[in-house]
């Protein structure tokens, strides 16, 4: 078996179709860091992980160089590589910054262990390969300006749209909502707090959304409040999506057993990579409940094909940029390619590009 010889990154501000607004910030291009393996035999693991805010970046990428060095001379076996650091970060745990890095390792590790049997991420998991239905992900525009990005997703053939809410008032949720709704027509809308209403503002705003049609209302309020997520879901028509921020999936346990929503959305890195969704995956089919992907295109075509219960892909291209051959849409769907691994190869000139100096 292969052995880790070295992990290597490359931070990076990767380019973006359109800046992302939500209720809480700004996001004008996306911080990642790229991530290879390097094994003893040759074959380079590629996978990212990603954080919103750039002054962050430098703490992601030291993370992931850190857990980077626990891992070496240590032999290609994703699953006891990550049970292995589990046990090592038992004192200090494995919590935002760090558990996105080891997502972002994991993804790695799979990748160069699929390569290794020369067969597509998804064959390695024992799954065959679908098309998967997507949402177009977007940032907060309000009811003048949400026209254009609605017209985007028709002109593109996707069956779904997701835009940000949270404005000031309730009218203003409402007005871009009923202007999306006009363009989409019968397609899918959601919709996505970002975690930012109160309890009491989020039951107001939830229930008058109700009368919109909606396929979900993602993180209305905080996502780890749990208890108030399923008061919400009680009271609410719409279904409650939430599930990006688990670190781990001991935590959508958690979100399952307190029946804190109606769908469930793991976040590829936060759920600890492709070990993590595996065993999130599971839960999922345990309790019946339909499973989306938030972000992290690349992996999360290959890890839906081995969920039970998968539902929607969220189109949020935040690494294409970066990519010697997208992952591209055929007729609003979106099929995992049979290259080996996770099918990602880096366009070097676009990453020194972006590179972060």
């Amino acid at each position: 078996m292969a052995i880790i010889e070295a992990v290597n990154t490359v931070p990076v501000l990767a380019a973006i179709k359109r800046p992302l607004r939500t209720a809480s910030g700004f996001i004008e291009s996306f911080p990642l860091v790229l991530i290879e393996v390097l094994t003893d035999e040759g074959i380079t693991g590629r996978a990212y992980c990603q954080v919103y805010l750039p002054a962050l970046l430098p703490a992601l990428e030291a993370s992931v160089q850190s857990l980077g060095q626990l891992i070496q001379a240590r032999a290609l076996a994703p699953r006891e590589v990550h049970a292995f650091l589990l046990k090592r970060l038992r004192l200090w745990g494995v919590k935002n910054t760090l558990c996105t890095a080891m997502g972002g390792i994991d993804m790695a590790l799979w990748d160069a262990y699929a390569k290794a049997r020369n067969e597509p991420l998804y064959a390695t998991l024992g799954a065959a390969p679908r098309a998967f239905k997507c949402y177009y992900s977007v940032g907060l525009y309000d009811a003048k300006s949400v026209v254009e990005v609605a017209q985007e997703a028709v002109e593109n053939d996707y069956p779904g749209l997701k835009i940000k809410l949270g404005f000031p008032t309730l009218a203003e949720d409402l007005a871009a909502v009923r202007a999306a709704k006009k363009v989409l027509g019968s397609r899918a809308l959601m919709v996505d707090f970002n975690q930012s209403l109160t309890f009491a503002e989020a039951k107001i705003r939830c229930r008058a959304l109700d009368a919109e049609g909606l396929t979900w209302i993602e993180e209305p309020i905080l996502a780890d409040d749990y208890e108030g997520c399923a008061r919400l879901a009680e009271m609410v028509t719409t279904p409650i999506q939430i599930g990006e921020n688990f670190n781990g999936p001991e935590e959508m346990q958690r979100a399952l057993q307190a029946r804190a929503m109606d769908y469930v959305m793991p976040d590829a890195q936060f759920i600890r990579g492709v070990t993590g969704w595996l065993d999130a995956a599971t839960l999922a089919q345990g309790r019946g409940m339909e499973m989306s992907s938030h972000t992290f295109v690349e992996a999360s075509a290959h890890l839906l094909c081995a969920t039970p219960t998968a539902h929607w892909l969220e189109h949020m291209d935040v690494a294409g940029s970066l990519l010697s051959e997208r992952f591209n849409l055929v007729n609003g769907t979106l099929t995992p390619p049979a290259r080996p691994g996770l099918g990602i190869d880096w366009d070097e000139e676009a990453v020194e590009k972006y590179r972060v100096r």
